[in-house]
């Protein structure tokens, strides 16, 4: 059998699962097992496209791979507008890049300087600063930066804001604090970083069994959910599964 016929016959094969996955009209399933080749070319523009376009994963995906060919494109980008128009929105933009690339130095540099006048005090500039300023390992000064933030902006409400003052203030030995914030991190933040951390910490301090609990439902919960969220969370369930084996039993 030829390649070209066993290709026809994947995408064949494909789009009908596609179909019946996601409830599509199963007319498309006759269209496509008459008319294959044309009808699967047809299937894609009218029917997988759209969806591609408004699909936030898919828009990440298509993201991602233009920054492992590219990475460095948006940031020049970012730059170009900023020399040819020195607004607050262009200097967040090369902030923000800056930041993504892992510039921190530029990030904070530029953070300070957007931080002025009407946005001296503006929330997600302060957070931008603060994360620049714990990735250059200057974590009180970021704990500072982020109850400065809260003072100025008490409604302001982050999940990763959260995770990263907790950081902060482990980062500063401060344990007892720490803990009592990620206690309180935990219980709306999207993902699993913020309870692995937990657990960590909770481990550091000799607390292995309210460790094993916090990493038993990390587990918990991921088996209990979607395949692409225990895809984007696979980094933190191995880290539960592994403290949960060095962990000594009560």
């Amino acid at each position: 059998m030829s390649p070209l016929l066993l290709l026809t016959y994947a995408v064949q094969i494909a789009c009908c699962v596609h179909v019946v996955r996601t409830g599509r009209p199963l007319y498309w399933v006759f269209i496509l097992l008459v008319f294959p080749f044309l009808s699967a070319i047809v299937y894609f523009i009218a029917e997988v496209l759209p969806e591609l376009r408004n699909s936030p994963s898919a828009r990440r995906t298509v993201r991602n791979m233009r920054n492992r060919i590219d990475p460095d494109r948006d940031r020049r980008d970012a730059a170009k507008l900023l020399k040819a128009a020195d607004t607050p929105e262009n200097r967040r933009r090369l902030a923000e890049e800056s930041l993504r690339s892992g510039d921190y130095a530029h990030a904070s540099e530029l953070y300070d300087q957007a931080l002025k006048g009407l946005y001296a005090t503006d929330p997600d500039l302060m957070l931008g600063l603060a994360k620049a300023q714990f990735g250059l390992g200057e974590s009180a000064k970021a704990r500072a930066t982020l109850d400065a933030l809260i003072a100025a902006n008490p409604g302001f409400r982050s999940a990763d804001g959260h995770l990263l003052y907790a950081r902060a203030v482990e980062d500063t030995a401060d344990a007892a604090a720490a803990l009592h914030e990620y206690e309180a991190v935990v219980q709306g933040y999207p993902g699993e970083e913020a309870r692995a951390r937990y657990g960590l910490l909770l481990k550091r301090q000799g607390e292995h069994a309210r460790a094993r609990r916090v990493f038993q439902e990390i587990l918990d919960r991921s088996d209990a959910a979607p395949r692409y969220y225990q895809r984007e969370q696979r980094d933190w369930i191995e880290v539960a599964k592994r403290e949960l084996a060095t962990l000594p039993q009560d």
